[in-house]
């Protein structure tokens, strides 16, 4: 792996944030929207050699439970948990898995979480967390080899890249390339180190206007919806990619799944 691999910010969803002035609420902007797209083979995923998963679980907390409106949550957990086992789009992602057979994920529930909302939540909060579920006994029988940990932060939460006591941090890192829930950031997803164990998980932030900023993709003005539409993405990346933090902490392309070497990033 180059220097320029290693400082790659891999398992990121992200969207430029003019773009979402014009989206919000479907508005049309030229080139911004999926029929400007044109096919381009040099982005197209290869499949480096490392782990897939093939049949998926996930488990939901709701970071700062109190913050959260049920019926988000309601709608959060139906419509995810719907759209992982649609048989429609889990055949677009069956090309991930060619011979086998078919995938399938299973929705192990949700919690929320005690605690006040964080005005900032950084990658160094996610291990502390996920630590507090398996020192609890929450996460007690889970099978943390097909099993990504879902963290949903509450509204008016910014998300960060910020990995500033070394946790999930990459070498080569500037404030110039971490990235922000102000900046156009939705989630992330990666692998925490706890002991000896190994827990994949996802963050997202709740996407919405704030003052007339975005934070997040707030691409439809209903924020649970793009709530969904980020961890649908992370959960597909996750399974197609699990140990991407992995590779860039030991810098071996070999840890990657599937992954596209476009230039400036996968």
């Amino acid at each position: 792996m180059t220097t320029t691999m290693a400082i790659r910010r891999h398992g990121i969803v992200k969207i430029d944030p003019g773009a979402l002035i014009g989206l919000a609420g479907h508005k049309s902007v030229h080139g911004k929207i999926a029929p400007g797209f044109k096919a381009r083979k040099r982005l197209n995923m290869t499949f480096k050699g490392g782990r897939t998963i093939a049949n998926l679980s996930f488990r939901s907390f709701y970071v700062a439970g109190a913050s959260w409106a049920a019926s988000d949550i309601q709608n959060i957990d139906t419509a995810l948990s719907g759209a992982m086992a649609d048989p429609h789009l889990n055949n677009v992602m069956q090309q991930y898995y060619p011979g086998a057979a078919p995938i399938t994920t299973t929705f192990l529930g949700s919690s929320k979480l005690p605690g006040a909302a964080p005005a900032k939540f950084t990658r160094d909060d996610v291990n502390p967390v996920v630590a507090g579920l398996i020192k609890d006994g929450t996460l007690a029988g889970v099978d943390f080899d097909n099993t990504i940990i879902c963290l949903f932060l509450p509204p008016g939460s910014e998300l960060t890249t910020d990995a500033a006591a070394g946790v999930g941090k990459v070498k080569g890192d500037t404030d110039d390339n971490l990235d922000s829930s102000k900046e156009g950031l939705g989630g992330y997803h990666g692998s925490c180190h706890i002991g000896a164990q190994r827990v994949y998980f996802a963050v997202g932030v709740y996407s919405q206007f704030i003052g007339g900023k975005p934070n997040g993709i707030p691409v439809w003005p209903d924020s649970w919806k793009n709530i969904v539409a980020t961890f649908y993405h992370e959960l597909n990346e996750a399974r197609t990619d699990p140990d991407v933090e992995d590779a860039i902490r030991q810098n071996k392309d070999a840890l990657l799944g599937w992954y596209s070497d476009a230039q400036g990033g996968g």
